[in-house]
């Protein structure tokens, strides 16, 4: 199975920016950000496929977040901007050899997460 560590996560006003790194043992098809709030189902947030690149965003962070990757160091960002409290959650990243996209259920690799807290 593939590793990943997250990090880069913290606390934050609105409107501010956070940028969160994963860090894999290893090349993946797609890997993706998902979060989950308290009592919430984990949603997908956004993904990238390794080798066309294509993305894919939930319509709630369009605009304001970023996914990227760097192949060479086997690491994925997301770039958070303009962050709201809606926004506070547990967000984990998550690697697929399946498909590429946001559904949960395709991903079979997981971190252990980081935090981002939005104060108002």
């Amino acid at each position: 199975h593939m590793q990943l560590v997250e990090s880069g996560g913290g606390s934050v006003q609105t409107g501010g920016s956070l940028r969160l790194s994963c860090a894999i043992s290893g090349y993946t098809y797609c890997t993706a950000w998902f979060r989950q709030a308290p009592g919430q189902e984990r949603e997908g947030v956004a993904a990238v496929s390794s080798g066309t690149r294509r993305t894919y965003y939930a319509d709630s962070v369009k605009g304001r977040f970023t996914i990227s990757r760097d192949n060479a160091k086997n690491t994925v960002y997301l770039q958070m901007n303009s962050l709201k409290p809606e926004d506070t959650a547990m967000y984990y990243c998550a690697a697929t050899s399946v498909t590429c996209g946001l559904r949960v259920a395709v991903f079979s690799d997981w971190g252990q997460g980081t935090q981002v807290t939005v104060s108002s």
